[in-house]
């Protein structure tokens, strides 16, 4: 069944431009950061994922604070080529707990989220423009969406059932229906789920859950498992999983995984607090590892069990992989590092004044990057900013 979403503009958005250079329109576009403040100092925003659109703009999914519910509201935002605000839609309170990937999938922009009473996944989509928004509720048990990741036409999601204490990773159409899928048990006992709930509710720690398939390979997830939290490998057919990295309970196991091979991987994991960054290692997917044997580069200056972004791509003509990750000082840390023998290249560092966390980091059109992330105006008021990074001020490729 398909139903359409109510929307409402918001009223007394503006944006702040800051590092711009004015006297160029070309370079306008090529480098700048914005941050879209509002005058309702009550509203909270908060992005989870922003992709580039055909028109050279970009659209941010994001969350947004609701005072008659535990769960995250949807906020949707378009901005220009240059950052320049354009539209922004609230959901209706209706459809809640928006998560990344924002995918586009023949000409259309998927993500999902949930029914707050009945906790079904919804499916949502949406143009570029946000002029057409409909949602979907999915097929099959599939409560909790926790993660989501686009393989062809297809979306493999991952989700938390409630009522019999899984995660279930499954392969739904863009018509919502639940082509495959397979559930995993958490273990038994309320205190393996507190986490699992918090986690959706904002009251505890936000955890990196993931959820993929190795091309034409097997399908992975990185979520809760036999009352730890690990990065699980299936075909979907068989009981029990093909192989599991396991972390140790919940303080420790990966924190981003991106696989490049059949076999080779690029990860993040931490470890008691410790990051560690790996752009270049081999995961057991058919047998069962331990993510603290994996060893990996430690970086002290990152937050505690930090928020990991990994993008692959291609600057000035070489590939790399970007990691982008939230520092002790308050500001975005990218980190470049050699796709082919993961060589560490350089790094770069966003912010100034307010602290600045990032949500995602994308390639753009004119072989630039673009951080989409969460700045504090006065040190308490989150706000959306958008960070456009030219293709020449990367240095040491």
């Amino acid at each position: 069944m398909t139903k359409y979403i109510l929307s409402l503009l918001l009223t007394g958005l503006l944006w702040i431009t800051s590092c711009v250079e004015e006297t160029n329109p070309e370079f306008d576009q090529r480098s700048f950061t914005k941050i879209y403040d509002n005058y309702l100092f009550t509203s909270d925003f908060l992005p989870i994922d922003m992709v580039q659109t055909t028109d050279g703009g970009y659209l941010i999914l994001g969350g947004r604070r609701l005072s008659n519910s535990n769960f995250t509201g949807i906020y949707l935002m378009k901005v220009d080529k240059k950052g320049n605000f354009i539209k922004e839609v609230e959901v209706d309170e209706s459809y809640v707990n928006p998560i990344a990937q924002l995918a586009l999938i023949s000409g259309s922009y998927y993500f999902f989220c949930m029914d707050p009473l009945t906790l079904q996944a919804q499916l949502v989509q949406l143009d570029s423009d946000l002029e057409n928004i409909n949602v979907t509720t999915t097929s099959g048990d599939l409560y909790y969406p926790s993660a989501m990741q686009p393989d062809g036409n297809n979306l493999v999601l991952l989700t938390y059932n409630h009522l019999t204490k899984q995660s279930i990773i499954a392969v739904v159409n863009t018509s919502g229906t639940s082509t495959q899928q397979k559930g995993f048990t958490i273990g038994a006992g309320d205190q393996v789920e507190e986490p699992i709930i918090n986690h959706f509710i904002r009251t505890g720690r936000q955890y990196p859950f993931e959820a993929g398939r190795i091309p034409s390979g097997l399908y992975y997830f990185n979520g809760f498992y036999n009352y730890t939290f690990s990065l699980v490998f299936t075909d979907l057919n068989q009981d029990n999983p093909n192989g599991v990295v396991q972390g140790i309970q919940d303080d420790g196991g990966l924190s981003a995984v991106l696989p490049l091979t059949s076999a080779k991987f690029a990860a993040a994991r931490f470890n008691f607090g410790d990051n560690f960054i790996l752009p270049n290692t081999t995961l057991n997917t058919t047998g069962i590892s331990s993510s603290v044997d994996l060893g990996g580069n430690t970086f002290p200056e990152l937050e505690r069990n930090a928020n990991m972004r990994i993008l692959r791509t291609q600057i000035k003509g070489k590939n790399v992989l970007v990691y982008g990750s939230n520092t002790k000082s308050k500001q975005i840390g990218l980190y470049f590092y050699d796709e082919a023998n993961g060589t560490f290249l350089t790094s770069k560092y966003l912010g100034f004044s307010n602290p600045f966390e990032i949500a995602q980091v994308i390639s753009t059109e004119d072989g630039g990057l673009a951080v989409c992330g969460t700045t504090y105006l006065a040190g308490r008021f989150p706000r959306i900013c958008i960070i456009k990074i030219a293709s020449e001020d990367i240095k040491g490729l």
